[in-house]
Formats: structure tokens, C-alpha cells, sequence
């Protein structure tokens, strides 16, 4: 008979991207906050940085260089106009792209919002051992992709597979 795989709590950091949003205000990153801890998870860290694709990579690249945080949750910066930088500021950090995560984003999105999930440029993939998932800045979208995708893969009972299995560093302990 098969081992019973056994939960192992992530340490993620979540960022919310924004040019408006303050600690009293940010809903995303609250529900976020609230999402990870409610699964068993601990946070790391949070900011709030401004929509500026050279503070998000310097925020996530210290992250990444952090061998204790093992997934990184944003928020924020993922649309069409004006500042949304965070895809531009992630992408050329990350070592592999998970193309599945956005097209999957966007079909469940679809269900709820319709033609105005093609607006989102959700985004996921790998660095140095370190997930990250870009979402939108909505409390909806962020439950969304926490509730729909996110969780589960996070989760090492997950079965067929999760992407905890892939991350080394944690199943040498």
C-alpha cells in the first residue's frame, strides 16, 4: 500500500502592485494573505510596491534569491493600460514559463466575466526553485486563481502531481 503523502507548509511572500492601494485598502493581497494561511501555508512576506516594472523585479528578484520562500503570490499590474508592467517586470526573471496557468486563468475567468478575461495577462512560472503567480488585482480574480489553480498545485497530496514534488530543497528535509 501507498504512503499517505503528508502536507507540507510553503513559506510564500506576496507583493500587490499599485499606485493607489494601501495596507487598509488592499483587498487582493488581503484575501491572498488570508487564502495561504487558511491552506496550512505561512507568509513570509508582504508589500505593496508601486506599478513599476523595475520596484516589482527588484522586490521579487530578493525574493527568488531567497532559498526560505518558496512561492511568490502577485497581485496587481497583470492588464492592458497605462502602468500594468508586472508580466514585463517577472517574465525575463523567470527560468521556465508555466504557459497552462494563464490560458487556464483566463477559460475559468471566462466563466464568470466573460470576452473581459482576454484582458488579463496572468502569468505563472519558475526561478531559481521559486513559483510565482501573477494575478490580477481584483479580489475576484485573486480568489479565482488561489481557490481554482494555485491551491491545489501548492498542496503536496495533490495527486497526480503538484508542484511541490518539484521543488527539491523542501523534500531533502
Amino acid at each position: 500500500m501507498a504512503e499517505e503523502a503528508h502536507f507540507i507548509p510553503l513559506n510564500i511572500a506576496v507583493l500587490t502592485s499599485s499606485d493607489s492601494r494601501t495596507e487598509a485598502d488592499d483587498t487582493s493581497g488581503k484575501l491572498l494573505v488570508e487564502r495561504l494561511q487558511s491552506a496550512g501555508h505561512r507568509l513570509a512576506e508582504k508589500c505593496i510596491v508601486p506599478d513599476d516594472v523595475y520596484r516589482i523585479r527588484a522586490v521579487i528578484s530578493r525574493w527568488i534569491a531567497d532559498p526560505d520562500i518558496h512561492a511568490v503570490l502577485t497581485t496587481g499590474g497583470t492588464g492592458v493600460t497605462g502602468r500594468d508592467g508586472t508580466p514585463e517586470a517577472v517574465q525575463v526573471l523567470l527560468d521556465k514559463e508555466i504557459s497552462g496557468f494563464g490560458e487556464l486563468f483566463r477559460s475559468i475567468s471566462y466563466e464568470d466575466i466573460k470576452t473581459s478575461s482576454l484582458q488579463s495577462r496572468a502569468l505563472a512560472g519558475v526561478a531559481n526553485a521559486t513559483y510565482i503567480f501573477c494575478l490580477p488585482g481584483s479580489s475576484g480574480a485573486c480568489r479565482t486563481g488561489w481557490d481554482k489553480l494555485i491551491e491545489a498545485q501548492l498542496d503536496y497530496r495533490t495527486r497526480p502531481c503538484n508542484l511541490v514534488m518539484l521543488m527539491p530543497r523542501l523534500l531533502e528535509r
